[in-house]
């Protein structure tokens, strides 16, 4: 999350206090009320309820349409039957299994049906929790590697030895924090060419005895495509005949995990891999719940050292916990189960294809327009990345991120990382709620400001730190 410093950020101006209109400004108790709170200091008194909420709300008119955000792939639409469960469980701790057991008996099911689905050899013995989201389930995962690692080097560890991580470029930046956090070395693959994500072969050429694990991204936030999963099993499989070495395979699949086990039945990329140790995804992306919820399981108890998992009886009860976070709100994993109840199979089957069918079309009416060329066209995750055409020198990717954001549109302009940054692109997201509707007005608006820009002198975003919007 970002960090927030709790003054203005002009500190030599003067506190603006806003007049209340007249229609919401009750009686205060203390006494009559004619203009706003402070805004960086607790006020001297309570506000009425109905002012209270008024002041904030106006506010936050102020925020983006979340609908219309085509840079974020978390969920934005749920039935209202959903919120009205989240909003009975909102003051349920999830952690408090012994006070809410039907509530930790919804997280197992869930556990159950996602080791289900990903073809755990026994799901009955998948071991899996729930988090606030996948950053949370791949430090966990990335924790349970590690700690395998030093169990096996126990007579080097801690020593000289250093223990790395070998993952792409292109990871989230969740990654990045753990090898910061936990103190490992992170072995980074560049993108090379048109290759914008991990391969094989070069993924297993770093590996060596300290290598706690390799990560691969069933869909990359950056152009929306599936690291190949079985290829690097294979490669590392073969390393082991050569040198011994035995190299756990963790998937990071926060978008990947729930639309390849119903759009991608055949490809082979879950815990058929004896290789896949552990696998992790968003239930607040792709798994179609409000923010924030994710899963980590591991293959077996085998996989997740019994030292990380720590018992608690202060709450009532014994309490086994794997988690960073302690007290956190049961609604999210009660809307999880009510949307795998809703929807099933087939119901999944049915909104992720909806998503994909919506991605690649839209991708299709950008690339014939003239100006774009396709990185990816939205046939694996339902997204896609595209930039200018070569011949294109009038704009660029974040001019038409300026320009669309003046629709109300969200959508994201970046630069690649090594060995592309040379590239710049934009990218959609589609999601559920992201009908074919908005993609037609989405085009629309497009195709509207196509005319001014192509009449530009030459690109005009000059900041580009500030014009770009990169959201994970």
């Amino acid at each position: 999350m970002p960090l927030h410093k709790g003054s203005p950020s002009s500190p030599a101006q003067p506190e603006r206090r806003l007049a209340l209109n007249p229609f919401f400004g009750e009686a205060n108790p203390v006494g009559g009320m004619t203009e706003a709170p402070p805004h960086h200091q607790l006020p001297e008194g309570p506000l009425p309820p109905s002012s209270a909420y008024q002041l904030v709300h106006d506010e936050l008119m102020l925020d983006g349409n979340s609908r219309l955000n085509l840079a974020t792939f978390v969920t934005t639409w749920m039935e209202p039957q959903a919120g009205v469960l989240m909003a009975e469980c909102r003051d349920k701790n999830m952690i408090d299994k012994d006070e809410y057991p039907r509530t930790a008996e919804l997280e197992r099911r869930c556990v159950a049906m996602l080791a289900q689905l990903w073809h755990a050899p026994d799901p009955a013995t998948a071991v899996g929790c729930s988090t606030t989201g996948s950053s949370e389930a791949c430090m966990l995962a990335g924790m349970a590697l590690k700690r395998r690692w030093a169990k096996r080097n126990a007579d080097r560890y801690p020593g000289s030895a250093r223990p790395n991580l070998v993952m792409g470029v292109n990871v989230q930046v969740c990654w990045d924090k753990f090898c910061n956090f936990w103190e490992v070395e992170p072995r980074l693959v560049p993108m090379e060419g048109d290759r914008f994500h991990l391969d094989a072969e070069t993924a297993a050429a770093l590996c060596d005895e300290n290598t706690i694990g390799v990560v691969a991204v069933l869909g990359s936030t950056f152009d929306g495509s599936y690291e190949p999963v079985a290829e690097i099993c294979a490669a590392l499989d073969a390393l082991q005949e050569r040198t011994g070495l035995d190299i756990p395979v963790h998937v990071d699949g926060a978008s990947g995990a729930m639309i390849a086990p119903f759009l991608d039945e055949d490809l082979v990329w879950d815990f058929r891999l004896p290789r896949v140790s552990s696998i992790n995804t968003s239930g607040h992306k792709y798994g179609l719940v409000y923010p924030g919820v994710g899963w980590a399981l591991w293959r077996s108890p085998e996989e997740l050292p019994e030292e990380l998992v720590f018992r608690v009886n202060y709450l009532g009860g014994d309490m086994p916990t794997f988690a960073l976070n302690f007290s956190r709100p049961g609604a999210q994993v009660v809307a999880q189960y009510y949307t795998f109840l809703r929807l099933g199979r087939e119901g999944y089957r049915v909104v992720q294809q909806t998503s994909r069918d919506i991605a690649r079309g839209l991708a299709e009416r950008i690339e014939a327009m003239g100006d774009f060329r396709l990185l990816t066209r939205g046939n694996q995750l339902p997204v896609f990345a595209f930039t200018t055409a070569p011949d294109v020198t009038s704009f660029d990717v974040f001019d038409v991120s300026r320009r669309l954001r003046e629709q109300g549109w969200l959508v994201p302009a970046y630069t690649f990382p090594a060995n592309r940054e040379d590239l710049s692109v934009l990218r959609v997201v589609c999601r559920n709620g992201f009908s074919a509707d908005l993609a037609t007005l989405f085009i629309e608006d497009l195709i509207r400001l196509l005319p001014e820009l192509r009449r530009q002198p030459h690109p005009f975003t000059d900041d580009r730190s500030s014009a770009t919007s990169f959201h994970h």
